[in-house]
């Protein structure tokens, strides 16, 4: 504990503060006289690196900067797209479920359903490659090559009708094909305004009545206990799990094939909850934690695990 002394009662502490305090700034004002500081610097943290900053500038500009070299033909983006993206995107760009619909659309955008694919509303060009670069695809976002990304991008493009099925996109040529809908955006020309608040007259807020107000939304989980914990898991299966385990998309084990999950299942029950539920990296591909739906629990992940192993013995 450090004992604080008064002052007034010690006029002789009172001076050898004012001389430390003294000696302390001079010396501080020496400190900064010999390394100023910039501007906005606060005494902590350290200067990126430019191998920091490279690991972060992965935009990519609609002038182009930012593209790496490559190329990819449309020929071999249909084969890229329909083993790695028509699972959720369909065969040809119409979407499946609820999953986006890349292509059509064209003139509906004043519809009171307006159908938004890359023909129909997108404005870049380099915007559909740098999606599909960061995101796809949607089990292992950031696995194609820059060159399978070109080839990629390349047939969406002519799922749109906006290039022939000979075309070879590349980082020279990826900025001259412009996408229908790129005019029609325009920057905001409303003013900024800023209104001083009067705060005069202001109504009492206790004369204020709310009329209506919508429910607050609150999830149900699954009553695993309520019903059989067969049909719990099936429900979670088809909601969050055959997405990839329908097909095997991403190497992921294959519902109902008994080569796939033999090995698994020997492997014990507990070892499987928990790579389903805490992820798992594997020789044939990568499990995201919970497959990447974190909301469920993890009484939800062993049902779905428990329907997979039924239905792959």
């Amino acid at each position: 504990m450090t004992a604080v002394w008064p002052m007034s009662r010690f006029p002789e502490l009172k001076k050898a503060a004012c001389w430390l305090t003294g000696s302390v700034l001079v010396a501080s004002v020496a400190m900064a006289a010999e390394s100023p500081k910039p501007a906005g610097y606060y005494g902590y943290g350290e200067p990126a690196s430019a191998e920091q900053i490279a690991g972060w500038d992965i935009d990519v500009r609609p002038d182009g900067k930012g593209l790496p070299p490559g190329s990819g033909s449309v020929e071999d983006g249909e084969y890229l797209y329909q083993e790695q993206c028509a699972e959720c995107h369909g065969s040809f760009g119409e979407g499946e479920g609820r999953f986006p619909v890349l292509a059509g659309g064209e003139g509906s955008l004043q519809d009171a359903r307006p159908q938004k694919t890359v023909g129909s509303y997108w404005k870049y060009t380099s915007t559909l490659w740098d999606y599909i670069h960061r995101a796809m695809p949607f089990a292992r976002p950031a696995s194609l090559s820059d060159d399978e990304v070109y080839a990629v991008t390349a047939y969406v493009l002519y799922l749109n009708e906006l290039v022939e099925d000979d075309f070879v996109l590349s980082q020279q040529n990826l900025t001259d094909i412009h996408l229908p809908n790129e005019a029609n955006f325009i920057a905001d020309q409303r003013p900024d305004v800023r209104n001083k608040r009067c705060m005069k007259k202001c109504r009492d807020p206790q004369a204020i009545v709310i009329k209506s107000q919508a429910p607050q939304y609150v999830p149900q989980p699954i009553a695993l206990v309520a019903r059989p914990q067969a049909s719990a898991g099936l429900e979670v299966y088809q909601r969050s799990c055959a997405l990839c385990h329908d097909n095997g998309t991403g190497g992921a084990p294959t519902l109902g094939d008994t080569s796939d999950w033999s090995a698994r299942i020997g492997q014990g029950v507990d070892t499987l909850y928990a790579h389903a539920i805490n992820g798992f990296q594997g020789g044939s591909g990568m499990m995201p934690a919970k497959g990447g739906y974190m909301q469920l629990s993890d009484d939800e992940v062993k049902s779905a695990v428990d329907h997979m192993m039924e239905q792959s013995r």
